[in-house]
C-alpha cells in the first residue's frame, strides 16, 4: 500500500471517528477497549500478519476522532458563561473580537470575555469597533430552537454559546494593546468598510447589497424578500463566501486565464494568489479560511491531474480542518457543500464536460475545440457543483429550485466580470469617487442583468418546498449518487477521458 493510501485511510478513520462520536455517544469504557483493541492489533502484526499492524492504526485514529469530538463536547458542557443563561442579569467585561455585523435596524456583537464568546443584539447606533473594551449588562440566553431553525447548532461551530439582547454597553476604552495580527486584521477590517462605502456611494439597493455579498460576504443589508428570491432560483450561494463560491471562482479564472494562453501551470499559481488576496479582502473570516483551503484544494487536485490522488488529498484537508473544529462535520453547512462541491467537480465535472460534447457533436452538429473548452467547462462546473450538493441543501434548506440548473448556467458567465469590475470600481473608488463611478457603469448592467435573472426565475411554480426530510433520504441519496458516479467513471472514463 503506497503511503499516500495510508494517510488517506488514517485521515477517514479519523472523520469516522467523529462523525460516530456525533451520533452516538460513546462510552468511556468502549474508548479504552479500542484503545486496547489498536495497539493488540498493531503488536499482533510482529507474530502473525502485517496487515493487522495497519488495521490497528485506523482503529486508533477513530478513536483519536472520537476523543477530539468528547473534547469538544466537554467544552460546551463546561463553558462558564453559559452556566448563567437564563439566570438573571450579569455585569460582563470584553472586547470586541470580531467586525460588527450591521443590518438595517440593529447590529451584532461578538464578545470575547474570558475565553468565551458571547452574540450580543443591539441597537444600530451608537458605533463599535473591532477590539473595543466594553462592558456589558444584561440577560444571557441559550440560542432558540424552533421548527423551522435551530440556531443553538448554527452557532455551536462558531462556539457560541450564549446570546444576549440589547443590553446596556459601555465603552471602557477604544484604546487596546494588540498583536502583529490583530493590527493586520483591524487594517484588513478598514479596507473592507472602504470597499463597503464605495459600493453604497455607487450602487442603490438591491444592486449593493448584491455586490456587498458577492464580493465581500456581506449580506446583513440584504432584504427577506432578496433572501428569499436567491434561495428559490438557486444562486445563494453566489452572495456567500462559501467553498462553492470558491470553487466557482476559481474555476472561472483558470478558464480565463487558459483561454488567455496561459499554460495550466501558470494559471495555477496566479489563481492561487488570487485567492488568497480575495480571502483576504473579505476579512479572513472563518467560512472564506475553510473555503479557501477547499478551494485550494480543488486546484491542487486539479495540477495533479488524478482522481484517486486528488480525492485522498481532500479528505486529507477534511480531516485536518475537523482537527481543529470537530463541530464543523455536522453543524456547518458551509464545510459540506464546500467538500461536496470539489468532490462533484473532481469525479463529475470531466464526465459531464465530456457528455455535454458528445451531445452538442451528435444533435447539433457542434465540434468542441480545445479553444472553446473553457466556456463548456462553466456549464460543466455548474452542473457538477448543483448536482453534488443538491441532496445536502434539500436536507437542510428543505426546497427544490426546478429553475436552479438554468439560472446558474445564466449568471456564470457573467460572474467573473462582475467580480472583476466590482473590486476595480470599489478599490478605485476608495481613492478617487469620479473613476470609480466611471468603473462601476459595467458592474450596474451586470448587477440589472442578475435581477432580471433573479426575478425572472424566482416564481413560486418554480421552486418546490419539501418538509420533514429524514437523514436516511439523505444517506440514500449520496449513495445511489456514489454509486452512479464511481459505474460512469469506470465505464466512460478511459472511452471518452
Amino acid at each position: 500500500m503506497s503511503p499516500s493510501k495510508k494517510l488517506f485511510f488514517l485521515s477517514l478513520s479519523f472523520v469516522a471517528g467523529i462523525l460516530l462520536q456525533s451520533i452516538i455517544k460513546i462510552p468511556q469504557v468502549f474508548i479504552w477497549g479500542f484503545l486496547f483493541v489498536s495497539i493488540l492489533l498493531t503488536f499482533a502484526s510482529l507474530i502473525a500478519r502485517p496487515n493487522l499492524s495497519f488495521l490497528g492504526f485506523c482503529l486508533l485514529f477513530a478513536t483519536l476522532g472520537i476523543l477530539r469530538m468528547q473534547i469538544s463536547e466537554f467544552n460546551i458542557q463546561n463553558d462558564r458563561l453559559s452556566k448563567f443563561n437564563g439566570k438573571g442579569a450579569v455585569v460582563l467585561t470584553g472586547v470586541i473580537s470580531d467586525e460588527p455585523d450591521v443590518r438595517d435596524t440593529y447590529q451584532m456583537i461578538n464578545v470575547k470575555v474570558a475565553g468565551s464568546t458571547i452574540l450580543v443584539t443591539t441597537d444600530k447606533y451608537p458605533e463599535y469597533k473591532y477590539l473595543d473594551n466594553i462592558k456589558i449588562t444584561g440577560k444571557l440566553e441559550t440560542p432558540s430552537v424552533t421548527e423551522d431553525f435551530n440556531y443553538k447548532d448554527y452557532l455551536l461551530k462558531d462556539h457560541i454559546y450564549s446570546v444576549m439582547g440589547f443590553p446596556k454597553i459601555e465603552i471602557i476604552s477604544a484604546k487596546h494593546q494588540y498583536d502583529i495580527f490583530s493590527y493586520m486584521y483591524e487594517k484588513i477590517i478598514f479596507l473592507k468598510q472602504g470597499l463597503r462605502r464605495s459600493i453604497q456611494d455607487n450602487f442603490l439597493p438591491p444592486q449593493s447589497s448584491i455586490l456587498q455579498g458577492t464580493l465581500l460576504g456581506d449580506n446583513g443589508a440584504m432584504s427577506k424578500d432578496l433572501k428569499n428570491r436567491l434561495n428559490i432560483t438557486g444562486l445563494r450561494h453566489f452572495i456567500a463566501i462559501s467553498g462553492l463560491h470558491i470553487v466557482i471562482i476559481i474555476s472561472i479564472v483558470m478558464a480565463f486565464l487558459i483561454a488567455m494562453g496561459m499554460w495550466r501551470s501558470q494559471a495555477f499559481y496566479i489563481t492561487v494568489v488570487f485567492i488568497c488576496i480575495y480571502i483576504i479582502l473579505t476579512g479572513v473570516s472563518a467560512a472564506a479560511l475553510r473555503a479557501g483551503i477547499m478551494g485550494g484544494t480543488y486546484l491542487l487536485a486539479q495540477k495533479l491531474g488524478r482522481q484517486a490522488f486528488s480525492f485522498r488529498i481532500i479528505v486529507l484537508a477534511a480531516a485536518v480542518m475537523l482537527l481543529v473544529n470537530p463541530l464543523l462535520l455536522l453543524y456547518d453547512v458551509g464545510f459540506q457543500l464546500s467538500f461536496l462541491a470539489v468532490l462533484g467537480l473532481i469525479y463529475s465535472e470531466p464526465l459531464i464536460r465530456t457528455f455535454l460534447k458528445v451531445l452538442l457533436k451528435k444533435f447539433l452538429g457542434v465540434n468542441i475545440k480545445e479553444q472553446q473548452e473553457s466556456s463548456l467547462m462553466m456549464v460543466s462546473v455548474t452542473l457538477a457543483a448543483q448536482v453534488f450538493t443538491l441532496p445536502i441543501m434539500v436536507f437542510n434548506f428543505g426546497i427544490i429550485s426546478w429553475a436552479s440548473p438554468i439560472a446558474n448556467i445564466l449568471i456564470l458567465p457573467i460572474f467573473y466580470y462582475l467580480i472583476l469590475f466590482g473590486f476595480l470600481s470599489s478599490l478605485v473608488g476608495i481613492l478617487w469617487g469620479a473613476m470609480g463611478w466611471i468603473l462601476s457603469i459595467p458592474c450596474y448592467f451586470l448587477l440589472l442583468y442578475f435581477m432580471w435573472v433573479i426575478n425572472f426565475f424566482s416564481q413560486p411554480w418554480m421552486a418546490k418546498p419539501i418538509t420533514n426530510v429524514s437523514w436516511v433520504w439523505l444517506l440514500l441519496s449520496y449513495l445511489v449518487l456514489g454509486v452512479a458516479t464511481w459505474f460512469l467513471n469506470k465505464r466512460y472514463s478511459s472511452k471518452f477521458l
